[in-house]
């Protein structure tokens, strides 16, 4: 049944903004989007927020409960899309994050505030994932390019006005309505993706026997309490040691939450999903950097060094588009391997503009350049996941593919900040996009790896 409403949307409809796709198009774009506008406008409100809660010190726990818990999100709605399919573990999980919410815009104290970001990241890693696997069994694969890069987008538009609307309600309404009324918009994109999950359920499978494995949720966990201890490791910079403990036991934890053969770069699969984690350590451990330096070094003020986060996501966006485009001409394997050059090209003259000194325009473009890499890659890695994928195991490689991504990051960054604490004043910035130079060019010799028949 399902084979036949597929070949039967794919003669009605052309695009995804065409029937019978556009209202699931519309409100998982909206999800992620939602999503992505949260995280933005909380990073502008934090500061007033731990200070009016009186809880600066949990101020870096409050931004690393979610990336940890989210670990947790993305392995449970992956075993359960797998079992039950899609439906209940996305509706679940948009339950979770508007209670995260909640809990967070009506939060007395800062603790009561963590337990709600740790709501959000279990809710918001399970939506991507559950996301995901409606992908795979609503979109035929000629559309699936298109779709999730709209995905990107929905991640990189808020860049351009996110801060400045959380801003403004925050001085009108109060920083509590950051939280609260994103609950609205999460409610209202649901409804609209009702239709498709509706269907879903209908034609579900029938429920495999036996339970849910636990062990994976086990492994998470280990690997979320491994992760939010780099954070912390990160932030208070205790000593190389600690970090490198806490990684080894981060990624002991994850080899079990990943495809056999992930971390040594196995051809296919394995290298599809190692890649999306080094492409994320590398450019999100620059672009962390990036406001940073151009303030320290090129004497930028907060909003100008803010363009060029809004330039970035121009290029990403656009990038995006066009590789939705070029999907028909461009294999999968291709597609990575250039995207990952971009992405390594672009990150070596931002450090070469950093370790020169040259002229702040010069680091603008690269971060430019490797943001274009990222928007070429990004979203056909997602394509290639579910590609090699088989219908029983979309839910787990969809999990594993965004631990990947939340858990080198989180690594990458970690590392970044003990370095940066370690290094001389003259070349703590040097360090760390060396270490971001580093990542990227590891992302191109697994890009390289993916190439296989089963890819594309």
């Amino acid at each position: 049944m399902s084979e036949i409403r597929s070949r039967r949307r794919e003669r009605q409809g052309t695009g995804t903004m065409r029937p019978p796709y556009v209202a699931t198009t519309v409100g998982s774009f909206s999800l992620v989007f939602f999503a992505a506008f949260e995280a933005l406008a909380v990073t502008t409100v934090m500061p007033d927020v731990s200070r009016e809660l009186d809880g600066v010190h949990l101020y870096a726990l409050s931004f690393a409960a979610p990336l940890a818990s989210g670990i947790v999100g993305m392995v449970a709605t992956g075993s359960w899309s797998d079992r039950r399919g899609p439906v209940p573990p996305l509706l679940m999980c948009a339950v979770l994050f508007s209670a995260g919410l909640l809990v967070c815009g009506l939060a007395p104290t800062m603790e009561v505030l963590v337990v709600g970001r740790i709501l959000q990241g279990i809710g918001g890693g399970g939506v991507t994932v559950a996301l995901y696997v409606v992908v795979a069994q609503v979109y035929p694969p000629r559309l699936q390019p298109a779709i999730l890069a709209a995905f990107a987008a929905a991640w990189v538009l808020p860049s351009l006005f996110g801060p400045a609307i959380a801003a403004l309600v925050a001085e009108q309404f109060g920083w509590q309505w950051v939280f609260l009324g994103t609950v609205g918009l999460v409610a209202v994109a649901v409804g609209l993706i009702a239709p498709a999950l509706r269907e879903l359920w209908a034609g579900r499978p029938p429920l495999p026997a036996g339970r849910m494995p636990l062990m994976p949720l086990a492994w998470a966990t280990l690997a979320a309490v491994a992760v939010l201890a780099l954070e912390l490791l990160g932030d208070l910079g205790p000593g190389p040691l600690l970090g490198v403990t806490a990684g080894i036991v981060a990624f002991y934890a994850a080899r079990h939450l990943l495809p056999r053969g992930t971390l040594r770069l196995g051809r296919g699969l394995p290298s599809v999903i190692a890649t999306r984690g080094a492409i994320a350590a590398g450019f999100f451990c620059a672009e962390a950097h990036v406001p940073f330096v151009l303030q320290e070094q090129w004497g930028f003020s907060t909003t100008h060094a803010g363009y060029a986060l809004a330039l970035s996501g121009v290029a990403w966006a656009g990038a995006s588009q066009a590789q939705s485009r070029l999907a028909d001409r461009m294999n999968n394997a291709t597609t990575l391997v250039v995207g990952s050059t971009i992405l390594v090209v672009g990150t070596v003259i931002t450090c070469l503009a950093v370790f020169l000194g040259l002229p702040a325009v010069s680091l603008i473009g690269g971060y430019g350049l490797a943001s274009v890499g990222m928007g070429l890659a990004y979203p056909r890695l997602t394509v290639a996941m579910l590609t090699a994928s088989p219908v029983s195991e979309r839910g787990f490689n969809s999990s594993a593919i965004s631990i990947a991504d939340s858990l080198t990051a989180a690594f990458a960054l970690s590392v970044a900040g003990v370095l940066f604490a370690a290094a001389s004043h003259a070349h703590r910035f040097d360090v760390v996009f060396l270490l971001a130079v580093g990542f990227t060019a590891l992302s191109l010799l697994c890009a390289v790896r993916s190439r296989s028949p089963e890819i594309g």
